[in-house]
């Protein structure tokens, strides 16, 4: 089963009252492009959490955010009244010097000001870093169980996608001995309306089935249906496989596009412009997968 590279994860932990909240979310990307968000008395542990997140997620376009909530009564953080008074005698000096009015709400002038609110070195113990580790694995399982998922909805539709191409490639054949009884056909009448010009038929004839293996297209329908017989096969291999999926693609886009160059018939290309399109449904896709 293929894995997606998009997935959400989040995970709520609780320890020594306070409430650790881990959550993941991922994008494609061609390697591991990780983004971690933590609060400062946890940068200790940012290090750790990135070789875990890269063990377990290996590619995508990570960002992960850690929040701390505190849910006991008891708060680190206090107001330094002496710089709070401080400020505001400063405040009013310059009020009376600029002859302006002193503001409305004092409250909410000084809280604001740098110092005036002080929050306590926070010392993590080894509790709250099991919790914090805890919580982000159990955030990354989410995400890889959304990652699973959509895996398997994508598989569903690469499957459905090369059936579709499949299913045209099987009607190829039926206009091919068409097409070449059309080329003959327009290339003897143009010379047959040249009348007073003659030519030698052994040549003509020689030069026509030149012409005629030019146009031949069985190899790219050979090796479009080996590319594809590939794809289904690399796609039930497991997970890992979104970088080789897409050059099986880029292959498989490589014989079509030889046989519409090839084709020289209304019906063959309309056939090869519906595998274009089909085609490029499982590339856009392709880039989702791990």
């Amino acid at each position: 089963m293929i894995l997606s590279m998009t997935g959400y994860g989040k995970y709520t932990a609780e320890s020594n009252g306070k409430k650790i909240t881990a959550e993941i979310k991922s994008l494609n990307s061609k390697q591991l492009d990780l983004s971690i968000r933590i609060p400062q008395h946890f940068r200790e542990f940012e290090l750790p959490l990135r070789s875990l997140i890269a063990q377990k997620l290996e590619r995508g376009k990570v960002d992960v955010t850690i929040t701390v909530e505190a849910i006991a009564a008891e708060t680190s953080t206090s107001i330094n009244i002496a710089a709070a008074a401080k400020y505001k005698q400063q405040i009013e000096e310059m009020a009376e010097v600029l002859g302006i009015d002193t503001p409305a709400d004092w409250y909410a002038t000084l809280l604001r000001l740098p110092d005036v609110l002080k929050t306590d070195a926070q010392e993590v113990d080894e509790d709250e870093a099991n919790t914090l580790t805890s919580a982000m694995e159990k955030a990354i399982d989410g995400l890889v169980e959304f990652r699973t998922q959509e895996g398997a909805r994508l598989q569903q539709f690469f499957i459905e996608k090369i059936a579709e191409i499949q299913a045209l490639l099987n009607q190829v054949p039926q206009y091919e001995n068409e097409r070449v009884d059309k080329i003959k056909k327009r290339i003897t009448d143009s010379l047959e309306k040249l009348s007073e010009v003659d030519y030698d038929k052994n040549r003509f004839e020689q030069e026509m089935i030149f012409y005629i293996e030019k146009l031949d297209i069985t190899e790219e329908k050979i090796r479009l249906q080996n590319h594809l017989d590939y794809f289904i096969t690399t796609l039930e291999s497991g997970a890992g496989q979104g970088k080789k999926l897409g050059f099986i693609a880029q292959e498989m886009g490589r014989e079509i596009n030889t046989m519409g160059s090839k084709a020289n018939q209304a019906e063959l290309q309309k056939l090869v412009v519906k595998m274009k399109d089909q085609l490029e449904q499982i590339k856009e896709q392709v880039l989702n997968v791990m």
